[in-house]
């Protein structure tokens, strides 16, 4: 089952449960999903990978936003958005451990040959490419720039 399709799933199950908060949020990654998919060409579907980019991206607006709220002191409002946030990370993979990201970067950097900083771009192309949905760009980006230093 994809994860469009389970997220159609659990918005029925969260409307029997009278489950507010996560009928909000799986509705609005229904949303997201949707227009994804139809941004695309007619007749081709949208692959759990760019699904799973599309509920990180909605993942960091939601904490953003309620770092947002929290600086104006509505920490009703950051609650909200902290929860919605919640929900959609039970859709997204498990993140990789620190030691399993430097043991993939550190395979990269051996199948590359890079041995400078200056080569960093070419570490990044392969590693961000290996590990999409795994680890964040930007914890990728430290690793890499750890090892080659």
């Amino acid at each position: 089952m994809s994860l469009f399709d389970q997220i159609s799933k659990d918005i029925m199950a969260a409307m029997k449960a009278h489950d507010q908060v996560r009928l909000e949020a799986l509705r609005g990654a229904k949303k997201e999903l949707l227009e994804a998919k139809t941004a695309k060409p007619q007749g081709t579907e949208l692959e759990d990978a760019e699904a799973v980019k599309v509920l990180k991206k909605m993942v960091k607006q939601r904490k953003d936003a309620a770092d947002i709220f929290v600086g104006q002191n509505r920490q009703d409002l950051a609650e909200g958005e902290l929860q919605q946030a919640a929900v959609l990370e039970t859709y997204l993979p498990a993140a990789m451990t620190t030691e399993q990201l430097e043991a993939a970067i550190k395979e990269i950097i051996a199948q590359s040959g890079a041995t400078s900083m200056k080569e960093m771009g070419k570490v990044m192309g392969l590693a961000n490419k290996a590990l999409s949905g795994q680890a964040d760009g930007k914890d990728i980006s430290d690793c890499v720039k750890r090892l080659l230093a």
